[in-house]
C-alpha cells in the first residue's frame, strides 16, 4: 500500500469509513477522517472509546510497510482495533 492510496482513501469526499489491513493481521476501522493522519513511511491512527466520535484517546503509529490493503466498511462501531474474524 502506498502513502498516496492511503492518504486518498482518508480524504474520499464524501468520506467512506475504512479499514486498514497490516501484514500482522490487525486491523484498525477508520470511522471519521480526522482519525487518521498519513505520512511519508507511516500513519498515525487514532483510537476513540466513542463509537461515533472524531477525537482520539489513544494513537498507534504503523509502518505503511506494514499495510498489505483496505477494505470500505459499511455499518458503524467504534474506531480501533477490529475482532478477527471467526
Amino acid at each position: 500500500m502506498t502513502q498516496v492510496d492511503l492518504h486518498t482513501a482518508a480524504r474520499r469526499q464524501p468520506f467512506k469509513p475504512f479499514r486498514v489491513v497490516l501484514t500482522t493481521g490487525t486491523t484498525y476501522d477508520i470511522r471519521h477522517p480526522d482519525l487518521i493522519m498519513v505520512g511519508r513511511r507511516s500513519a498515525i491512527i487514532g483510537i476513540t472509546n466513542d463509537p461515533g466520535g472524531s477525537a482520539y484517546d489513544r494513537t498507534f503509529q504503523v509502518d505503511l510497510i506494514h499495510v498489505v490493503g483496505i477494505e470500505e466498511l459499511a455499518s458503524p462501531s467504534a474506531n480501533g482495533p477490529a475482532a478477527s474474524p471467526s
